[in-house]
C-alpha cells in the first residue's frame, strides 16, 4: 500500500511538473540553475541560416555564455514559435490577442528575425530593437508597374504603393511579419492569396517567379538576399509598411532575463562586437537604415 501511495505521489508530481511547465516559463535564475538557456530559432534569412550559424543564433550563443549556460538551438517555425515559448496558443481575432490550451515549453526566448508587431506585444517581452526592417512590395523584374519614384513622405509612398497593387493577385503569410492584416490589406480590393506550402518565408520568392501570382511581400532583410540569389529576375515597387524593429522575445514570465539580454547587447554595441556581426551577416544594411545604426555606433575610445 504505501509503495503504491508512492507511485501515486510520483503520478501526480509528473502531472504538475508538466502543466507547470506548460503555463509558466523559467526566468533568469531558473535558466542559470538549469544550466542551459533554449533559444527558438526559424531557419530565416541570415538571421537563422538553418546550418547552425546567423545572426541570431551568435547574438543568443554570446549571450549564454554572458549568463554562465550552455547554449541550444532549438528548431521552430512562424506558426508555433509563440506556442514553443509560452506553452498557448495564439488566438488573433482583429486586434485582440488571446491564448489557448497547454502545449510543452520548447523554448525560453525567440531570436530570428522577430518582428515587434503590436499584437505580439500583448502576450510577449521584448528586448530592444536588434535590428531595422521594413515590409515591401515585390514584382517580378519583367513586370509593367514600375517602381514608385518614391519621396521625402514615408506614408505617401505607401499609399502609392498600395494603389499599385489594384485587384491584382499578392501572395502574402499569416501570423507572419507578412500577414496583410498588419498593413491594412485584408478587407481591400487586393487579390490576397495566403502561401500556405509550408511556413518557410523563403519560399515566397520561387513562387512568385513561377508566376503563381504578381506580387508578393518581402521585408528589408530578406529582399538584401534575395536581390543577390534572384539577380535581375525580381524588383522591388515600393513600401508597404514604415520602417519597423526587429527584436528577441520573451515571456512576460521573464523580465530578469529580457533584461539581462538587453545589458549584453549594450555592451556588445559598445565595444564593436554587434557591429562585426552586423557586417558578418549584412553587409551594406546601415545604408538602408542609417538612423538606426547611428544610434548604436561603437563608441569611441
Amino acid at each position: 500500500m504505501i509503495r503504491f501511495k508512492r507511485m501515486l505521489q510520483l503520478f501526480f508530481a509528473g502531472l504538475l511538473l508538466f502543466f507547470g511547465q506548460a503555463s509558466s516559463a523559467d526566468d533568469l535564475k531558473e535558466i542559470q540553475a538549469r544550466g542551459e538557456l533554449r533559444h527558438l530559432g526559424i531557419p530565416y534569412a541570415n538571421f537563422v541560416t538553418g546550418a547552425g550559424d546567423g545572426l541570431d543564433v551568435e547574438l543568443v550563443r554570446g549571450f549564454a555564455s554572458h549568463i554562465g549556460v550552455k547554449y541550444r538551438l532549438v528548431y521552430t517555425d512562424f506558426y508555433s514559435v509563440i506556442r514553443d515559448l509560452l506553452g498557448k496558443d495564439v488566438v488573433r481575432k482583429g486586434n485582440q490577442v488571446s491564448l489557448s490550451g497547454n502545449y510543452p515549453i520548447r523554448g525560453d526566448m525567440i531570436a530570428t528575425g522577430f518582428t515587434m508587431l503590436p499584437w505580439r506585444e500583448q502576450v510577449l517581452l521584448y528586448s530592444t530593437p536588434t535590428f531595422p526592417s521594413q515590409v515591401l512590395l515585390m514584382a517580378r523584374a519583367d513586370s509593367p508597374v514600375r517602381p514608385i519614384a518614391g519621396s521625402q513622405n514615408l506614408g505617401r509612398d505607401i499609399l502609392e504603393t498600395k494603389r499599385l497593387i489594384g485587384d491584382k493577385t499578392l501572395l502574402v503569410m499569416e501570423r507572419t511579419c507578412l500577414d496583410p492584416a498588419n498593413y491594412g490589406l485584408r478587407n481591400s480590393s487586393v487579390n490576397l492569396r495566403n502561401y500556405t506550402r509550408s511556413t518557410n518565408i523563403n519560399e515566397m520568392v520561387p513562387a512568385l517567379l513561377g508566376g503563381e501570382v504578381d506580387y508578393t511581400l518581402l521585408d528589408v532583410p530578406d529582399v538584401i538576399l534575395d536581390l543577390q540569389k534572384w539577380a535581375g529576375r525580381i524588383k522591388v515597387i515600393g513600401p508597404i509598411s514604415e520602417e519597423q524593429n526587429l527584436a528577441a522575445a520573451f515571456p512576460k514570465s521573464s523580465p530578469k532575463l529580457r533584461d539581462a539580454f538587453n545589458a549584453y547587447l549594450v555592451r556588445i554595441q559598445a565595444d564593436g562586437s554587434y557591429d562585426r556581426l552586423v557586417q558578418k551577416y549584412y553587409p551594406g544594411i546601415e545604408r538602408y537604415f542609417p538612423e538606426f545604426f547611428a544610434r548604436i555606433k561603437p563608441r569611441q575610445p
